[in-house]
């Protein structure tokens, strides 16, 4: 399929009118109508050309795509039900251009559309050309607030545990020589043994409840995926069968979850295991998880343990314009809310997604602050002031950010997390006292440090601050202090700047003005329940690039529902309180 930009035609006059006689007085017009009313053309299809061939048999208009996938999110369709709603529904053909009897596309085509975008890297492309819209109608701007979370996302295959990966893998193989090569593969295993050992998934059927017959079962694994690998390697077997995905897939996870040595002339096969070096497992974030879906990484936030991504959110949240319809009166706020009338600019202004980022489930929240300020920096959309919890924040943060971007980060730090001050028990960092000047440690016996090292950690720099063998041991305060078998306490401490940013983080989050101020950022848990009840939390598709592009035209479709509701006028419950809640308001204004 190629393409060959050409403009969105005007609404057909038939369905034009057939829309002006249906919506009439105040009746509402769909989201669809509204948007090819209030929106324009707004989106191109030379924004989508690199993703398409310049010669062939031209296909569907790429930005017509665009928008039946967002529609198709908005509404939550399938494929199949996006494609009948093309040739069916007026509303939709109004948006798209399209005549009355216009027969429309095969579903296929929405599928070859998204792996096309996905894999030319143009996921962000619509909700981008939507946002720069939305800056131009003075709807979004720069240094405004923002708020950001995260949540996570489940993938669209089974979870497997190490043993069902190594036998799904070979599985996966076999059936893909299977479908490749029929003949070869034949010729090269026993088909009867091996269609009883993966002529089903590895979780239709309940393992050995034996360790040691569960040991026996992976190691027998990885035998008979060597052997295939062996046979598809061969100078004799065609050399094409080596680029198959699968196979490059069962090389990895072996690799990554056995030891292969030749002791003696004998082979021996091992497990990996959980070793901080040597032959143990590779970390989590590259460790292969499923062999369908070869980005997909377990993650754990809390109490939650999952196989997938994570996404991470951001939308505006500025004061709500004044009130347009009377003069605010001196009363409570959710009396004021009661008063306004429809239509009125206080209820209906709109908070938009400005930014969406899926990862895999293994990098952390705080990883992710620098990425999203340089991504709306991108697009002229920085705000002044970011509201994240503390999964976002440290002290470097702090500083790094406002003055990369001028963005002043609003939330806690997180809480000191060494052993005596998760235990609320013992001498914490904080009991102990810092002298940069001196570049000396004072604990709270009065002893003082006997080195002052400055080092890097994890890339980061720091001090590490070392007291005396000599001074600690008789100590009777030690067991407060350290559990060491040195008998000294080491201390790591930020260096200067970031200790002062800190400091002053922590003394201004005891602040009634700064709790009023981060209370704001509360409001994004909406934000986040309206995308899980769009599917947020279940991946559609396998892969990482076909997630984040479905979670891209998401938001583009939570916007332009927040904006059908900023165009008609419909109040938004900013307090999202129950109907009991706002009785009980009501009773005591």
């Amino acid at each position: 399929m190629c393409v060959h930009p050409v403009p969105w035609p005007e609404p057909d006059p038939q369905v034009a009118a057939a829309i002006a006689a249906k919506y009439t007085g105040k009746r509402p017009r769909p989201l669809a109508v509204q948007v090819r009313d209030r929106l324009g053309r707004w989106l191109a299809d030379e924004e989508f050309a690199a993703a398409f061939g310049i010669r062939g048999r031209p296909g569907w208009s790429p930005s017509r795509l665009a928008l039946v996938t967002v529609l198709q999110r908005a509404e939550d369709l399938t494929d199949r039900l996006a494609a009948e709603a093309v040739r069916t529904r007026i509303d939709w053909q109004y948006l798209l251009g399209l005549a009355l009897d216009d027969p429309g596309f095969d579903p296929s085509i929405m599928s070859e559309f998204r792996g096309k975008v996905a894999d030319a890297g143009l996921e962000q492309v619509a909700l981008d050309v939507l946002l720069a819209k939305l800056a131009a109608d003075g709807l979004i701007k720069a240094g405004g607030k923002q708020r950001t979370d995260s949540t996570h996302v489940v993938a669209a295959v089974a979870a497997l545990n190490r043993l069902e990966l190594a036998g799904e893998s070979v599985r996966a193989a076999v059936e893909a020589l299977a479908v490749a090569h029929p003949a070869w593969l034949e010729q090269r295993i026993c088909v009867a043994d091996w269609t009883r050992r993966y002529g089903t998934p590895m979780t239709s059927w309940r393992p050995p409840q034996s360790e040691a017959r569960r040991g026996e079962l992976a190691i027998a694994y990885a035998r008979d995926g060597y052997a295939l690998l062996e046979a598809v390697y061969d100078p004799s077997a065609p050399p094409w069968l080596r680029e198959l995905p699968a196979v490059d897939v069962l090389r990895r996870v072996l690799v990554q979850n056995y030891t292969r040595t030749i002791t003696g002339g004998r082979e021996v096969i091992r497990r990996r295991e959980k070793e901080p070096e040597g032959d143990g497992l590779p970390p989590g974030h590259a460790r292969i998880a499923s062999p369908y879906d070869t980005d997909a990484r377990w993650g754990v936030k809390r109490e939650e343990f999952w196989l997938g991504y994570k996404l991470h959110i951001t939308e505006t949240c500025d004061d709500p314009p004044p009130c347009s319809c009377r003069p605010a009166a001196a009363t409570s706020a959710a009396a004021q809310d009661r008063e306004h009338g429809t239509g009125c600019a206080r209820l209906t202004a709109p908070n938009l997604i400005t930014e969406v980022a899926t990862t895999d489930a293994t990098v952390t929240d705080n990883r992710m602050t620098g990425a999203i300020h340089d991504d709306l920096a991108g697009k002229n959309l920085a705000p002044g002031r970011h509201y994240q919890d503390s999964g976002y924040l440290s002290a470097a943060l702090v500083v790094s950010e406002l003055a990369r971007h001028g963005i002043a980060l609003v939330g806690p730090l997180l809480a000191d997390t060494s052993a005596q001050a998760r235990a609320g028990a013992g001498y914490a960092r904080a009991d102990f006292t810092v002298d940069y000047d001196a570049r000396t440690v004072t604990c709270p016996q009065g002893k003082t440090s006997a080195s002052w090292s400055p080092c890097a950690q994890r890339g980061k720099d720091a001090i590490v601050a070392t007291f005396s063998a000599r001074e600690c041991g008789p100590c009777p305060a030690r067991a407060l202090c350290t559990t060491s078998g040195k008998n000294r306490r080491q201390l790591t401490v930020p260096p200067r700047d970031l200790a002062e940013a800190q400091a002053a983080a922590r003394a201004a989050e005891q602040t009634i003005p700064f709790q009023a101020d981060y209370a704001r950022r509360a409001g994004v848990e909406g934000t986040m329940h309206q995308a899980v009840s769009h599917g947020a939390r279940r991946a559609r598709y396998r892969g990482l690039s076909k997630t984040r592009l479905d979670h891209v035209y998401m938001a583009c479709a939570l916007n332009l529902l927040r904006l059908e509701a900023y165009w008609t006028g419909t109040p938004l419950d900013r307090r999202r309180t129950s109907h009991l809640a706002r009785l009980e308001l009501g009773l005591a204004a």
